[in-house]
Parts: C-alpha cells; structure tokens; sequence
C-alpha cells in the first residue's frame, strides 16, 4: 500500500469497524468464549495496524484481517500450551466453553451476515475436541466457506497437509458436532420460546419449574457433574435461594443472567449465565455458565447494588427477571 500514513491509518480503521464483529464472531469460534475472543479482536487490530503498510492489496481487506486474526489465535494457543480433553462433553467439563450473546450483533450493519455465520452452542462445544489447527482448517473451509487455497495460505501450509487436517477435524467432529450443518444456525426466537422463556424466570418452585422441564432433561454445569431427569433437576432449581434474574439470548437460544445475593451482603453478585434447549415445548437441556466473566460479556455489571436491582436493562434485549433461582453448583 503506497498510500501516506494517514490515509493508510484511515483505511485501516474503516476496514477493521467493516468486520469488526465478523471478526469477533470467527475469533469467538475458535476460542470458544467471549472475554478471549476480545482479545484475540483486540490483538488482531494491534498486528494489523502495525503491518498496514506491508498490505499490497492482492487479498481483499476482509480475508487479510481473517488470517491475522487467525494466527493470532494459533499463537495464544501455542504460548498457553492448551492441550484438548480427548474425553467427556465439552459442555460438561470445559471452562473455556462460554455463551455468545446475541445483542452483541444487534447493532451491526451487516447483522444478516454475521448471524448466518454465528454457530449453535453444541457445534462450539464439539470445536473444543479438536486441536488448534484442526479447528482452523475446519472453520475457514466448512463454516468461512473458504478454498482449500486460502484455507493452506491461513495455516501457512501446503494444500494437502491443510486438506489432511480438515479430514482428521471432519472425523472427529462427525462423532460430536450435530449430524445436519443447518441446525448450527438458528433462527430468531419464537413467541413460544419467549413465553417458556418468562414463565422459567418467574417459577419460584419445584412445581412450576416440572411444567416446563422435560422427563430427561439435563442440566450442565461444568465442572460440576450434570443433574439429570425432570424430578432431580426441578428440585435443583426450585432450591429457596435470593436470585434476581434478566431474560436474554444467546447462540441463538433463549438464556437467563443471575445474580445471587449471598447471605448478610446487601449485593447481588453476578454469577451465571443459563442457555436453554427448547423442543416440542419443553425444556431439554439447560447449560449453565458459571463465573461473573460469562455474565460481563452480556454488557451487565458484576454486582447489582440495592437501587440497581429493578430495571436494569441492556438495549432492550436484557429485560429485569422475577428473581427466580437458576443453576449453580
């Protein structure tokens, strides 16, 4: 790029604001969680900015700032020494694993996009199986859409060793990853949802909480062991304890933010994030993300004062809940 530092400067930033949240949502994929996807967002920007006047243009802006993104997340994971658990559900022991919420693309300009990139929750959880590596070749080339070409010049690799990667990615993911690629991506909530949504943030006991639960529905939350079946699970969550809770979304599926009040503390603490799976009007899965980090990402504070109890809201998509209980170990 020949252009003067200022313009090169400006063009970076017009760029960077463009994919921006596409950006977030590829980083996000790969690591699994929001406060890491930040930072991948972030780092990307600082290498972008730093080799801006080494762009020559041959690649279009977008698939420069997805490959820088891209080693900037292989490079975390190599100086972090991750290893993947080759056991277990991801949605039961990762505490990588996080929910995306869907407000954070609320006011993209290119929103139709992005949502039909973000992925369901079960497929990032299947990602966790897979090496570094191997959940590049597979995001760039089977959820990006990218060519076996780009896919080989992201790893900085030769085609059939990005090919072979992708294979090995392929047979894992087949044993875990759901069978029809559609169901990654889901549509807006339905009025049902939203209803199963309200009357779960306002059940206050064992009883209200068994009309909404499936028979052998489970509970996740990592690292606890799950609760499962509808008598041990409305127990669970019918426990008297001083929750406030907003309804929300996230990954596509109606979510729940709680906040504790510990005994003798005049707060309500910020402790987890509950992303349901809704079938046939029930209840089927509810996967709890505990830790204040899960429930930042959502734009909400890590303590509700006394005064900020009633109200509280997030652009319209974070609405005050009843205070019912939900999950925590």
């Amino acid at each position: 790029m020949s252009d003067s530092p200022v313009e090169q400067a400006a063009w970076l930033r017009r760029a960077f604001d463009e994919h921006r949240r596409e950006l977030h949502v590829h980083c996000y994929r790969l690591a699994g969680n929001v406060a890491d996807a930040d930072d991948l967002v972030q780092e990307t920007f600082l290498r972008a900015w730093r080799a801006r006047d080494r762009f020559e243009g041959r690649a279009a802006a977008r698939t420069w700032l997805y490959r820088i993104a891209t080693n900037v997340f292989l490079d975390s994971r190599r100086a972090a020494s991750h290893r993947t658990r080759a056991y277990g559900d991801p949605l039961e022991w990762s505490e990588q694993l996080g929910p995306y919420p869907d407000a954070l693309l609320a006011d993209d300009p290119q929103t139709g996009l992005v949502a039909r990139e973000t992925v369901e929750l079960a497929l990032i959880a299947a990602l966790m199986y897979l090496p570094p590596r191997q959940r590049v070749a597979f995001v760039l080339r089977d959820v990006c859409g990218w060519t076996p070409q780009e896919v080989a010049g992201a790893l900085d690799t030769a085609v059939p060793a990005a090919n072979s990667l992708l294979q090995r990615a392929r047979h894992t993911l087949r044993q875990h990853a759901p069978a029809d690629p559609q169901s990654w991506r889901r549509p807006r909530l339905t009025s049902a949802d939203e209803e199963i949504l309200r009357r779960y943030a306002e059940a206050r006991d064992p009883a209200a909480f068994r009309a909404l639960l499936a028979e052998d529905v489970r509970i996740t939350m990592p690292p606890e062991p799950p609760v499962v079946g509808i008598d041990a699970a409305a127990e669970f969550l019918g426990r008297p304890l001083a929750w406030r809770t907003f309804r929300t979304s996230a990954n596509g599926r109606p979510a729940l933010i709680g906040y504790l009040r510990r005994p003798g503390s005049p707060h309500h603490e910020a402790l987890v994030v509950d992303v349901l799976r809704i079938e046939d009007g029930k209840i089927v899965e509810t996967n709890a993300f505990v830790g204040a980090r899960h429930v930042v990402a959502f734009g909400m504070p890590a303590a509700l004062a006394p005064d900020r109890i009633a109200g509280h809201g997030l652009t319209g998509a974070v609405r005050a809940g009843s205070g019912s209980p939900c999950p925590v170990p």
